[in-house]
């Protein structure tokens, strides 16, 4: 039997998340909820690059950028095969949009660092589902040849080898220290910061938001205040992965991590307010992470540290 005291924090706690993600995680119009984006099934059989680089199709090129995040630990026993294990694979190890990395040592007033920003528009991009759209469709590597004839895909497409990639990393045994979760709907995704947290905790979503449109993806960013240093005890990091309808990686790892508020001024005159993390403990991670060649360290060597895609999300604890 619950009591009224508890029913009333829990029904407390979910107003105040709905309120606030309300407008950032739900389209105005019915177009956004569409299970199937019509641009996935527009992409041709062999067109890559539209899978990686089309707005409304999976972008597993710039997935494999946060690759520093989905990597698995550098331990002699783990013969399990990870999806994210090398996903460096998936792309031109010259993109720029590699960008996304930094130095602890960088975090200062009129520091310039090039920053790479996808031109995709959370606020325009299709959206997460209601649990009940989401629990009606099964989520599950051994139900792909059901769910590609449900989406009308052909299992040799790119939307398919997306698919695949992305039921395999949600189904992946989590590293050492690590909690994980593909949430499929926002509801599934307050239940996890809930469970990590605590379920009498109030939360806070983070996100990296453009304050003036984008001109070009990649540009030279300055740092134009002291980065705000916000002290929590865990955090938990929602990525985008590639699906017919959105889903988010989300995840918390235990170890330090340091996160941060930037203030950053493009070089064609570009503002973003910045979500960005370091994290201290690199020891145990794979040493083909792209962010070592990018900062050009080794595992352990020293933190690293990233921004947040504007389409990711990062869960905190409200601390009183």
């Amino acid at each position: 039997m619950i009591s009224e005291t508890e029913m009333s924090v829990h029904v407390t706690w979910r107003i105040v998340i709905f309120c606030a993600l309300l407008v950032f995680l739900f389209a105005e119009d019915s177009s956004a909820r569409e299970i199937t984006p019509r641009r996935w099934k527009e992409v041709p059989d062999g067109d890559t690059n539209g899978l990686l680089h089309n707005q409304e199709t999976p972008d597993l090129q710039k997935l494999s950028k946060n690759n520093h995040l989905l990597v698995k630990h550098n331990t002699e026993d783990d013969h399990q095969k990870h999806a994210h294990a090398h996903l460096s694979s998936h792309m031109d190890h010259t993109d720029p949009s590699d960008k996304i990395f930094f130095t602890i040592k960088d975090l200062k007033v009129g520091k310039t660092i090039p920053f790479y920003f996808s031109r995709r528009d959370p606020s325009t991009s299709p959206h997460l589902i209601s649990r009940e759209e989401a629990d009606s469709i099964p989520f599950s590597l051994a139900k792909l040849p059901y769910l590609l004839d449900f989406f009308s895909l052909s299992k040799e497409s790119p939307q398919a080898k997306a698919m695949e990639y992305t039921l395999t990393l949600c189904e992946d045994e989590p590293m050492e220290g690590e909690t994980k979760l593909c949430a499929t709907s926002l509801e599934s995704m307050l239940d996890f910061a809930r469970a990590t947290f605590g379920l009498d905790t109030q939360v806070k979503a983070l996100t990296t938001n453009h304050l003036r449109k984008s001109v070009s993806p990649l540009q030279n960013y300055t740092l134009l205040e002291e980065p705000k240093e916000i002290f929590v005890p865990k955090m938990i990091g929602c990525h985008t992965v590639p699906y017919p309808y959105v889903v988010y990686f989300c995840h918390s790892q235990e170890g330090e991590n340091r996160l941060f508020e930037i203030s950053l001024g493009g070089e064609n005159g570009d503002r973003v307010q910045a979500t960005g993390v370091c994290h201290m403990d690199t020891s145990k991670w794979d040493p083909d992470s792209p962010s070592f060649r990018v900062l050009k360290i080794k595992p352990g060597t020293g933190p690293v540290c990233h921004i947040f895609p504007a389409d990711n999300i990062v869960w905190v604890p409200l601390i009183s």
